[in-house]
């Protein structure tokens, strides 16, 4: 398939099939939140790597915002090459793994598709990715004399997480809504393209017919009768 390029964790892959191409890597900045907006061309498939380790939480969710049929073939493997996950033509979906160390695959396939490319949406929630621990070692390393403090360190510790997680249930969901806000525009935009084309069809018709039946009464009134001398 070519050489691979792998980037320091936590960052996507990106790898264009079938094998005979070069694959193309795109990373991601390190957050544990990542989305991402492409277009999949006709015929195509395309494909992301997400480096996981033990006992984590990948959560996948995709969405379809523009392109004929707002569908997409959908396809998530395990490190081993499992199947986790197979979808046909859907629009969008939801899928949550716990996962076991090793690169997860996931992709996204248009080649049931000859004409129309398809904008996909998607976006990656990494939970329990082992970091934690780490900050709040972090944090016991610069705070001292704790016994003085009426406030345990581990209650501002479990505060700061709860803000932090509900922050991050709001950017969720505010990039949720940017998303359907995008696929709404476009379906819009197709419809009122699909009105103004009919309307011309349907004026160029009546214009049609009504020179038809002008020609037609005219010809009733004509004297077809040959004069003769």
């Amino acid at each position: 398939m070519g050489d691979r390029i792998w980037l320091s964790f936590p960052v996507l892959l990106l790898a264009a099939l079938p094998p005979e191409l070069l694959p193309v890597a795109t990373g991601f900045t390190p957050s544990l939140d990542s989305d991402f907006t492409f277009t999949l061309p006709a015929g195509q498939k395309e494909c992301f790597y997400q480096p996981m380790p033990l006992k984590a939480s990948l959560e996948i969710e995709y969405q379809v915002l523009d392109g004929a049929g707002l569908d997409v073939d959908f396809y998530l493997a395990s490190p081993e090459g499992k199947t986790l996950v197979f979808e046909q033509r859907k629009s969008d979906g939801v899928h949550t793994v716990e996962t076991e160390v090793g690169d997860y695959m996931f992709c996204f396939d248009n080649t049931f598709s000859t004409i129309s490319e398809k904008v996909i949406f998607f976006e990656l929630i990494l939970d329990n990715m082992g970091e934690q621990v780490q900050e709040q070692e972090d944090w016991k390393k610069y705070i001292t004399g704790t016994d003085m403090l009426d406030m345990k360190l581990e209650d501002i510790l479990e505060s700061i997480n709860s803000i932090k997680s509900r922050l991050s249930k709001s950017g969720h969901i505010q990039t949720l809504l940017r998303a359907f806000e995008a696929r709404d525009r476009n379906i819009q935009e197709s419809n009122f393209d699909r009105v103004n084309f009919w309307s011309v069809v349907n004026l160029v018709v009546m214009v049609v017919v009504s020179a038809i039946q002008v020609y037609m009464l005219k010809s009733l009134f004509e004297d077809k009768r040959k004069s003769r001398t």
